[in-house]
């Protein structure tokens, strides 16, 4: 059946993993015939919108960011009379943009479904009547994640009564099963494209695309590539992507005297040329979901190596079949199936061709039916 289907995420515009995920759900399911509407909370503190004529809806409800949450904490802070009062007006608009969000569900037809993507804005949902519809929320990160960060609590608190809270894999919704949230179930990340041809890993080059920041770990990435690109030269690293880091990232390059075999490419709207353009990808982050960028390598035909830092990774991953994981942190490991690879064309190319099929177990069109199979199981 053709469904209305609302997914609200912190912000429409923000890069990151999330925002690529929901504008490719966003456009999958109005090509199966869905109304989607796209609903973030805030603006982005940088404005990437995109000229493009979108298939679906948008509406941003903040014209500014609202003000940071606060709670007493102390005696004190109770006799903090100018803190209460933005605490009261942050409420009062929160259910004042909660009713916003309530007049464009009411407009829905029968069927219904909301999917929020971040807890953050789920805290607006939670305000929001959602009734008579399917209410489902997720966390686009891996559980230990989640559990290191301020995002825990607010998960068990505001997840706790969907329809469904969604993670990236079984194992991740196993241990929020342990925690008690019985309604924990998993849908991994959808392929967002399938390249009409694979690489031909001919170049002597190791790509990574990621944002330039500490989770993402470039800096462990410089330096293993010092140790694999010793014994290799004529090998280049060429990292695509910007980002809070660049300037230490690049001193810690010239201060490991990488300047020859390391090339800085920038954010990149080819990220399929990108790849293409490579013999191996490197994924080094120190956290990770289900990372698209690395079903977007494999789907290339590039074996790749990464940190093991997340069920995501090792369920995308077989190792030592379509590519090598590393131990979270160890980058002589790291180093050296890099090198193995830039050594070994044949394992490349066994490695590669092995990587670009077994990835079609994420194409669009088998994710997009397990959505909508979800969809119809949650109605019984």
């Amino acid at each position: 059946m053709s469904r209305d289907i609302f997914i609200v995420t912190n912000s429409l515009d923000e890069l990151g993993g999330v925002t690529t995920w929901s504008r490719q759900m966003a456009r999958l399911l109005t090509e199966r015939g869905h109304r989607v509407h796209m609903i973030g909370i805030t603006p982005s503190h940088v404005d990437h919108r995109t000229s493009e004529r979108l298939p679906y809806a948008t509406t941003t409800l903040y014209e500014e960011h609202p003000p940071p949450a606060w709670s007493p904490r102390t005696l004190t802070d109770l006799a903090n009379v100018p803190a209460r009062i933005g605490r009261s007006r942050r409420r009062a608009g929160m259910r004042e943009k909660a009713a916003r969000m309530t007049a464009l569900f009411r407009a829905a037809g029968p069927g219904a479904v909301v999917i929020c993507a971040q807890v953050w804005a789920m805290e607006w949902v939670n305000l929001a009547d959602t009734s008579g519809m399917l209410v489902i929320g997720m966390s686009h990160e891996s559980f230990a994640a989640c559990r290191a960060s301020s995002r825990f609590e607010r998960v068990q608190r505001h997840y706790k009564d969907c329809d469904r809270f969604l993670t990236l894999t079984r194992e991740d919704a196993d241990l929020w099963a342990r925690q008690g949230m019985n309604n924990a179930g998993f849908m991994p990340n959808a392929l967002p494209w399938v390249p009409r041809s694979t690489s031909p890993r001919s170049e002597k080059a190791v790509a990574a695309v990621a944002r330039l920041s500490q989770e993402k770990g470039i800096d462990m990435l410089l330096d293993a590539w010092a140790v694999a690109v010793a014994d290799h030269p004529g090998w280049v690293l060429r990292i695509h992507g910007a980002g809070e880091d660049e300037k230490l990232l690049k001193r810690q390059a010239a201060r490991l005297e990488l300047d020859g075999s390391v090339e800085w490419a920038g954010r990149t709207d080819d990220v399929p040329g990108a790849l293409r353009a490579a013999s191996v990808f490197a994924l080094p982050s120190r956290a990770e979901g289900f990372p698209l960028t690395l079903l977007e390598a494999m789907a290339t035909g590039l074996p790749c190596v990464a940190f093991d830092v997340a069920p995501g990774v090792r369920e995308i991953i077989a190792d030592g079949e379509d590519g090598f994981l590393a131990a979270p942190g160890n980058i002589h490991a790291f180093a050296g199936k890099l090198a193995l690879l830039m050594g070994d064309q044949r394992l490349r190319d066994t490695m590669g061709e092995r990587a670009a099929v077994s990835v079609k177990r994420y194409t669009t069109d088998k994710i997009v039916r397990r959505w909508e199979d979800l969809f119809d199981f949650l109605e019984l």
